[in-house]
């Protein structure tokens, strides 16, 4: 078993390349580096480090036999830490602090609910304390659904008011069309015809203003991740357009366009064609 520590320094952190420890009558340990680490230390699969709870003070030494990507994670992803891993038993050896762990996780079997596992834990339990995985993401999660929330609230600010400036520009864009339905109201074309007409002309922008959209969502998604991404030296996905994000966008711009254009045609179609000529 392998677990992630941030308290073991590795004497050459500094920036000193790696070198060969010394020749010892103790085996070296077998570490796993993360590898953010491995690339500051210039280590290799292979590499001899001496290791110790302190910098400058070697108690031994450690073999690289791994060299790791550790999984994105988006609480931890601003501490900049950098992890080393031992197995269990080298490691409380070296710390001088054997049977002590801070957390380890317990897998339960098929059809037990982790909270009345928790409960019976918790009552047996002497010097720890058991809580089902989900609280504990929920307990570190808060801040992002804090930030969740608030980009939510963003979001509907911003379609209310784009509903509102699509509906101004409807109308104007309507209103440009009034000695046009003068005359096929003065030929004999039906409300019916015309309403239609316009309809369609509302829905063909709202498409195309659809897939301006969705190719900027995409370009930007793509910039924000290649920027984040390289900044925190991550694979964390920072920005996700997902299929269902598309589709539900495309279906409100054209539900949107769709409802302004009708607003605006059933305005023009209920005006008196001489109003619309502009004699009355």
């Amino acid at each position: 078993m392998l677990l992630p520590t941030t308290t073991l320094l590795l004497l050459t952190l500094a920036g000193v390349p790696v070198q060969a420890a010394p020749q010892a009558a103790t085996p070296a340990l077998p570490i796993a580096l993360e590898r953010r680490l491995a690339e500051r230390l210039g280590a290799r699969v292979g590499d001899t480090l001496a290791v110790g709870r302190e910098a400058g003070a070697p108690e031994g030494r450690a073999v690289v036999t791994a060299i790791y990507e550790p999984a994105a994670d988006p609480s931890v992803i601003t501490r900049r830490d950098l992890h080393a891993r031992f197995h269990l038993p080298d490691f409380t050896a070296l710390l001088g602090a054997p049977d002590r762990v801070d957390r380890f996780g317990v897998g339960l079997a098929p059809g037990v609910p982790p909270d009345s596992a928790a409960r019976e834990l918790n009552r047996i339990a002497f010097g720890f304390q058991a809580s089902p995985s989900a609280e504990i993401a929920s307990e570190s999660s808060q801040t992002f659904r804090v930030v969740s929330r608030f980009h939510d609230a963003i979001a509907i600010i911003s379609v209310v008011a784009s509903a509102i400036f699509l509906l101004c520009i409807m109308l104007l864009k309507v209103e440009e069309r009034r000695r046009d339905a003068a005359v096929m109201r003065f030929t004999g074309i039906r409300r019916r015809t015309i309403f239609a007409a316009l309809l369609l002309e509302a829905v063909l922008v709202a498409a195309l203003g659809s897939a301006m959209g969705v190719g900027l969502a995409l370009v930007a998604g793509a910039a924000t991740n290649a920027y984040y991404q390289r900044f925190f030296d991550t694979t964390l996905i920072f920005s996700a357009v997902t299929p269902g994000i598309l589709r539900f966008s495309v279906l409100l711009s054209l539900g949107l366009g769709l409802g302004a254009g009708a607003l605006a045609a059933w305005r023009l179609v209920r005006t008196r064609p001489l109003v619309l000529w502009g004699r009355e």
